[in-house]
């Protein structure tokens, strides 16, 4: 439960009791439950989706979806991925350890750069365009990407901390970053599998929804894919800053849920 706590705590600005102890091996394993978390994002997400639908236009429902997917993080995903390509739009001296680390003194500056808040602008705009095609989908289709969509970017995290190196010796990220094994990876993937399983039964057993015969072999696909891009994204952020920081897991998160989401719209139209 503490791990659990813990990664709660980490991942969202609802509030947790803080007069735990913690070690950081502790913060450090609180990964494997970062799908836990996504979970309920997913769920909050649902939430608003059904009351809101109720009363306003699908439209303004989406941007509602994603003003609370926003909130429940304080934005905090959305302020890696702006770091992360303003430290990316850096140009290059012709040294490539100079300017490693004057890419890394810019994440730490705490102001976003035009390129970081295009970088946001985008992230939200493909979101909120994919997810206003996917309302006009199947329902099944819509609603389980509603729920899978925070719960695949905590496990594209978790893959990024384990199979990464820190970029530098202080900040949060050096906590989780190559601190995991392979336990938190399993533990991880294997609730990760469990929800998707059990997401495909309970909507169609309970809601009545329709579930296309090809999902299982979507999920297979989906997963190695998401997988194969944390293994090319980690290459690169090592090329260009030496390793990963705290910023670059929420530019993953970012990156995957947009993944995930053109992933989905393009497997419906030409999986048939």
């Amino acid at each position: 439960m503490k791990r659990f706590l813990i990664a709660l705590q980490f991942l969202t600005i609802i509030p947790v009791k803080n007069d735990m102890t913690v070690q950081e091996d502790d913060i450090a394993k609180s990964a494997s439950l970062f799908v836990v978390v996504g979970f309920l994002q997913g769920l909050l997400l649902l939430a608003t989706n059904y009351s809101a639908g109720r009363i306003f236009h699908s439209d303004l429902v989406v941007g509602l979806i994603l003003l609370v997917l926003v909130l429940s993080n304080g934005g905090f995903h959305l302020d890696g991925l702006s770091d992360t390509f303003d430290a990316l739009a850096l140009k290059s001296q012709g040294d490539a350890a100079i300017d490693k680390q004057k890419r890394l003194a810019i994440m730490k500056t705490g102001t976003a750069g035009p390129i970081g808040v295009t970088a946001i602008v985008f992230s939200l705009a493909l979101k909120y365009l994919a997810l206003n095609n996917l309302s006009h989908f199947q329902p099944f289709t819509y609603i389980s990407s509603l729920l899978l969509m925070p719960v695949l970017s905590k496990w594209a995290m978790v893959m990024s901390i384990f199979h990464g190196k820190p970029a530098r010796e202080d900040g949060l990220g050096r906590i989780f970053i190559n601190r995991i094994g392979l336990k938190e990876i399993a533990i991880s993937t294997g609730i990760l599998l469990l929800l998707l399983l059990l997401s495909s039964v309970v909507f169609s057993r309970f809601f009545s929804l329709y579930v296309p015969n090809k999902q299982y072999i979507f999920y297979i696909f989906l997963l190695l894919s998401l997988w194969l891009f944390c293994r090319v994204e980690i290459n690169f952020f090592n090329k260009k800053f030496g390793g990963l920081t705290g910023d670059m897991l929420g530019a993953t998160s970012e990156i995957t849920e947009i993944i995930f989401l053109f992933m989905v719209i393009a497997w419906s139209r030409f999986s048939i």
